[in-house]
């Protein structure tokens, strides 16, 4: 009852909530990972708050825990030893635009949409597109990629400034708004990527690009995996200015094609995106089509229209929708590794022959200009043999990445999915990381069980 008391005299007794249906809320992400209620919500409009409900959690060492969307999938918002969801969708303002540094500063409850739509006016956008309209707090915690990775990076690459507030209580900053420093250590890299277990952001300042002059898609189709793997292998060595290159898999096709009655070729399909000027493009259009004709292209088809374009994505765009809208009554499982270029058609087609084996419904895509696949798999949640099935081929799609110099997660995070492995693919490294938690978090209050053992 006394946090309770605290909490509201530091907030508003109407940003403190212990209603079931609220808790229930931030108690899951939209992973299979099982929900566990926090004891209360919270819900700051500022630094200073957030500040304060650190400072409370330090004084009855309760565990605190970030949420922003929910739209994780490897269980990082979900409070396994309860304490205090800090909510921070109601910390949504865009601070500042400043278009000559190519800047923004940003509250961490700014969604990815929200932000873009306020930066067409300035001729901007953010790049880092993960599929879900995401919280910038969460995609930076997460160190979030998506679709663009391939020519603009993740997020690691976009944040310039965090403002950050520690385990302590104190509020730091962890760069400015400069292109490079050589001063330091690089702390903003320590922290993005770190999940809420380090520290809570409360003002993020990201770079931004300018809207390209013109936007190629493309969609081209191949006999195998492996063809499509190495034609975006010699797309990317030509310099070609690809900025989104996916793999959508036979099955996967299929799946599509079923539930929205399209009737797209069945095969290895590659979906493709250029930023650029017109006669840069006009000019790389010829350059693509040679290499990919090399390459075993079955047929490849271009579109600049803007709904040209979207109707070209719509195989890709739909994937989800399409596993979910088919698969009634079944969870979705993600797993997401990265591997070398030189590793990743194999792994690809090892890993379908391996989900064919277990009999599971699922199919492969993958944002193969950086490396990253995915496995969509629908499970039955309450079917405890599917589920085992599912985990088994989630450690063999892993232990294969690790095995060839690949990493456990490309983009979707740690959380507690993926805790198991970070000893294996780190090693000694692992234990630096555990000392860096216990500098920052002795008594273990921030995302306890995440990220870190």
């Amino acid at each position: 009852m006394l946090v309770l008391e605290q909490l509201k005299a530091a907030l508003e007794p109407s940003r403190v909530s212990t209603n079931p249906s609220v808790l229930e809320q931030h108690s899951k992400d939209e992973s299979y990972h099982e929900p566990a209620l926090p004891d209360v919500v919270v819900f700051p409009k500022t630094t200073e708050e957030v500040k304060k409900i650190v400072g409370i959690a330090n004084e009855h060492r309760i565990p605190v825990t970030a949420f922003g969307i929910g739209s994780s999938l490897e269980g990082h918002v979900i409070p396994y030893e309860g304490g205090i969801s800090v909510d921070f969708s109601q910390m949504n303002e865009i601070l500042e635009v400043n278009p000559h540094n190519f800047t923004v500063r940003v509250q961490p409850g700014v969604t990815r949409n929200q932000l873009n739509e306020h930066l067409k006016k300035y001729g901007l956008f953010f790049p880092v597109d993960p599929g879900a309209d995401a919280t910038i707090g969460g995609m930076t915690a997460t160190n979030a990629s998506g679709t663009t990775s391939v020519k603009y990076g993740v997020m690691r690459d976009q944040v310039r400034d965090l403002e950050v507030v520690l385990p302590n209580g104190e509020i730091i900053h962890t760069g400015s708004e400069v292109v490079k420093s050589s001063s330091g250590y690089h702390l903003t890299g320590l922290f993005v990527g770190s999940e809420g277990t380090l520290g809570l952001f409360t003002e993020i300042t990201l770079k931004v690009h300018g809207i390209p002059e013109a936007i190629l898609a493309a969609r081209a189709t191949f006999d195998s995996v492996k063809q499509a793997v190495q034609a975006v292998v010699g797309i990317i060595s030509a310099g070609i200015p690809i900025a989104r290159v996916e793999l959508v898999d036979e099955a996967s096709i299929a799946q599509v094609n079923k539930i929205k009655q399209t009737d797209y070729e069945i095969a290895p399909t590659l979906f493709l995106e250029l930023h650029g000027n017109e006669a840069g493009l006009n000019e790389d259009v010829k350059f693509l089509e040679e290499i990919l004709a090399n390459e075993g292209v079955n047929e490849i088809i271009f579109e600049k229209d803007a709904l040209a374009r979207n109707r070209l994505w719509e195989a890709r765009h739909y994937m989800a929708y399409a596993y979910i809208h088919g698969n009634p009554g079944k969870k979705m499982m993600v797993t997401d590794v990265c591997l070398p270029f030189d590793e990743l058609a194999e792994a690809i087609v090892a890993a379908r022959k391996k989900l064919d084996e277990t009999g599971l419904v699922g199919g492969i895509v993958g944002h193969v200009g950086d490396g990253n696949y995915h496995v969509i798999i629908m499970i039955d949640l309450d079917d405890l043999d599917e589920v085992k099935r599912a985990e088994h081929f989630n450690e063999f799609v892993v232990e294969y990445a690790l095995k060839r110099g690949g990493t456990c997660t490309g983009e979707h995070g740690v959380g507690v999915g993926k805790l198991k492995y970070q000893k294996a693919e780190h090693g000694a490294a692992y234990e630096l990381m555990k000392k860096i938690k216990r500098a920052l978090d002795p008594h273990n209050l921030f995302n306890p069980g995440k990220l870190i053992k």
